[in-house]
């Protein structure tokens, strides 16, 4: 499965919280299916993943901020969650996680601080993507 944002959203991060990134470009989504905000994308099979995610901001967001990966609304995915120490415009990261069918998947910008972020369009690129690979 694959989905990007080249639009150039604005997420807008409230203090302490986090908010879902919309993906709803060259979505490729092999039996994965997407909510109605290209937010929130179901898992088809159970099985082990491989998850990999990019988010490049037009600006550098402050010390604070991070990303990560939300399963089925409520909780991060440990080795997701990337909160750099110093302020950066591009958050990368990769995971492999065994995942069951009907698990949704999300992937958010997170703050203690408050938060506004402009996702990269410049040019037809990507601001953010999202690729989900069953590997067994």
């Amino acid at each position: 499965m694959f989905a990007s944002n080249t639009i150039g959203s604005v997420i807008n991060v409230a203090l302490g919280s986090a908010t879902s990134i919309p993906l709803p470009n060259n979505q490729n989504l092999d039996g994965f299916t997407v909510n109605g905000t290209n937010t929130t994308f179901t898992v088809p099979q159970s099985g082990r993943y491989y998850i990999t995610y990019q988010i490049n901001t037009t600006a550098a967001v402050g010390i604070g901020a991070g990303s990560r990966i939300l399963l089925n609304n409520t909780t991060p995915i440990p080795a997701s969650i990337l909160r750099p120490a110093l302020s950066v415009s591009a958050f990368n990261n990769d995971v492999i996680v065994n995942l069951n069918a009907g698990d949704t998947i999300q992937l958010q910008l997170f703050s203690s601080i408050l938060l506004v972020a402009t996702l990269l369009s410049i040019g037809g690129s990507v601001g953010a993507a999202l690729t989900i690979i069953r590997v067994s």
